[in-house]
């Protein structure tokens, strides 16, 4: 019990460093602005590809939260990639690159690692940036909108006679496959993220919790835009825009609280080497 007491509080002074207090809402601001240049990047693929753009646009709109698909449309919208949009895409993800850079400088200060080179930590940053995004629109397409997604996709007529083999098959892999994919991300991630080389073992506990802590949020999170649509009524227009921010907001901070176990954890690993 006393053990257990004792890595608590070590757990809670390492969430206490400054960098770790401003680093949820760091990272949040940075993955909810990741949004922008990937969804322009898909408008410019559908539009190589002849798809057309008013038939995502109607996707979008009967899956995701009308304020949210309001701000998103004049990105997807447009014909062609000029040289305006290439500048704001490349604007868009070296802005979103500075939530993982700032992870990479809150680990290196946690694990007492001083990296000079502005160049590799910014390139390491970006490569970041990529798996993180990866997870995150995971999270939002398969995991947060998956289902109605899907049940948009079973009303064509073709499916029709398989809707309800498709739909329970999806419920079945969709958790399972999940865990699988978000924990070697995340764990790849943690592993990165230091300038100073450990241990992958090092990292296990605070990536499982961080796996387990996504899938469950995004969960409760998926339930909610599922179950109470017409919260909106309630609490104003910019209701969805809010909580979609406060589901990117703990996703933050749980991965924050991940890197504080590793950490942890990294330091009981290295006393108990000390001592062996």
């Amino acid at each position: 019990m006393e053990k257990i007491k004792q890595r608590l509080r070590s757990l809670f002074k390492i969430i206490q460093v400054p960098e770790m207090k401003i680093l949820p809402g760091h990272i949040a601001f940075f993955l909810v602005l990741s949004i922008i240049p990937i969804i322009t990047l898909i408008g410019y693929i559908a539009s190589l590809f002849s798809i057309s753009i008013e038939s995502i646009i109607n996707v979008a709109t009967d899956i995701i939260p009308k304020d949210i698909t309001d701000l998103l449309i004049p990105f997807i919208q447009g014909k062609g990639m000029d040289m305006n949009i290439g500048v704001f895409m490349i604007i868009g993800f070296v802005l979103a690159s500075n939530g993982p850079h700032a992870i990479i400088i809150a680990c290196d200060a946690l694990y007492e690692e001083k990296n000079s080179n502005y160049l590799h930590t910014r390139v390491k940053a970006f490569v970041l940036t990529i798996m993180l995004m990866l997870l995150f629109f995971f999270c939002l397409i398969v995991l947060a909108f998956g289902n109605t997604i899907l049940n948009t996709i079973l009303q064509l007529d073709f499916l029709s006679h398989i809707h309800t083999q498709l739909y329970w098959a999806f419920l079945f892999i969709k958790y399972p496959f999940a865990f699988i994919l978000v924990f070697w991300i995340i764990k790849m991630l943690y592993t990165m993220a230091p300038s100073k080389r450990i241990a992958s073992k090092s990292v296990t506990k605070g990536a499982l919790f961080t796996t387990i802590m996504w899938l469950l949020v995004t969960y409760i999170y998926s339930l909610y835009i599922t179950h109470f649509s017409n919260y909106d009524l309630f609490y104003g227009s910019l209701s969805s825009i809010i909580m979609m921010m406060l589901w990117v907001y703990i996703l933050s901070y749980v991965l924050v609280i991940g890197i504080a176990i590793n950490r942890n954890n990294y330091q009981r690993l290295e006393e108990s080497t000390k001592h062996n």
